[in-house]
């Protein structure tokens, strides 16, 4: 498996990940199941705040993997603070992992359920001074995990990112993507469980703080059709669609997982 080709199918997906990046077979891997009666109530943990600049948003792409909104972290404009973490960390990207039907295409796994995707809003530490060496930090990075679940009253939130999916259609593609703002995403709940983890994607870096959200938000089947119209090939090679972009649970080996809520 070449280094720059990892992907989601049979030849290069995630059984085979490890071959070219070992920390895929670590001790601290995402995404992971959760199941209620073995996680951790603690009183402790406070409230989460997201305080996003709408200027900060720059650009939309298919990277061939997934649709990625990119922004501007130069410096504090779009910020993510308390619950676990210490210290405000910076909003650099958000991007969708889903499947090729609605019964599944998000990460983690809750007491058995997969719903139809997964929102992550990756955020660094700038103490570690860059991106990059967040990435060498177990406090590096903190993920918000917002799960997608398709119902008949669909968040009108998720419109505007679904409206440029036409101007991204294939990989290598890009578009402005001006004056968002991330937090409507989030749902009305601010309950969330927390454990520590890696990337879901090579190499698989484990530095993230991960603030998983209990609360689903609502898409449509029609919404998720439009993710699902992505192609994971350029525009001058035959369409393949873009689907099934998800790492299957890791071993918990060990790690607690901490809830806000009772």
């Amino acid at each position: 498996m070449a280094q720059s080709v990892w992907g989601y199918d049979s030849d290069n997906g995630p059984e085979r990940w490890h071959e070219n990046y070992p920390l895929a077979k670590g001790d601290k891997q995402s995404p992971i199941e959760i199941n209620s009666k073995d996680v951790q109530h603690d009183s402790s943990l406070s409230s989460w705040h997201a305080s996003y600049d709408p200027g900060a948003a720059k650009t939309i792409l298919n990277n061939g993997r997934t649709c990625r909104v990119v922004f501007d972290d130069t410096f504090d404009r779009s910020v993510l603070r308390g619950g676990p973490l210490t210290g405000a960390y910076r909003l650099r990207q958000l991007h969708l992992h889903w499947g090729s039907s609605d019964d599944h295409g998000s990460e983690h796994i809750i007491d058995g359920v997969k719903y139809a995707a997964e929102l992550h809003m990756v955020h660094w530490n700038p103490k570690h001074g860059n991106f990059a060496g967040a990435l060498k930090q177990p406090d590096g990075v903190a993920v918000v995990g917002v799960f997608l679940k398709v119902g008949n009253t669909p968040k009108p939130e998720m419109k505007r990112i679904l409206e440029e999916i036409e101007n991204i259609k294939t990989k290598g593609k890009e578009a402005p993507f001006l004056h968002f703002d991330p937090s409507i995403l989030f749902p009305k709940s601010r309950d969330y469980w927390t454990y520590h983890g890696s990337f879901t994607t090579p190499p698989c870096e484990e530095c993230i703080t991960w603030i998983l959200l209990r609360e689903p938000i609502e898409v449509s089947s029609d919404q998720m059709a439009k993710l699902r119209s992505l192609s994971k090939n350029g525009e001058n090679e035959p369409v393949s669609p873009l689907v099934d972009n998800w790492r299957p649970p890791q071993p918990l080996k060990g790690r607690t997982v901490r809830a806000s809520f009772k």
